[in-house]
């Protein structure tokens, strides 16, 4: 069940799963970073859903977005206490 968290959008404590939601300024002003750290930094979450615009403004923010966290995966040079990121766009 979702509950509201001071810090997330949504927060389901059985699945330890933290869900934002941007819209606007979710690349322009990094917001999908600092939900990054944010739920790195909460307790007992073991999962971020991270909701973006496929295309903000003539900027295709999901697929930057996107781009980001493969490329931070894929290095393997920063270890999150995370157990997996879903980058939605819509």
């Amino acid at each position: 069940m979702l509950e509201k968290s001071f810090d997330a959008d949504g927060l389901n404590k059985a699945t330890k799963t933290v869900i934002e939601i941007e819209a606007g300024r979710a690349v322009t002003n990094y917001q999908f970073l600092k939900d990054l750290f944010q739920a790195c930094m909460m307790s007992n979450v073991e999962y971020l859903v991270v909701a973006v615009r496929n295309i903000y403004s003539s900027n295709k923010d999901f697929e930057t977005m996107a781009t980001f966290f493969d490329t931070l995966y894929a290095s393997n040079r920063l270890q999150l206490p995370l157990k997996g990121v879903l980058a939605i766009g819509y």
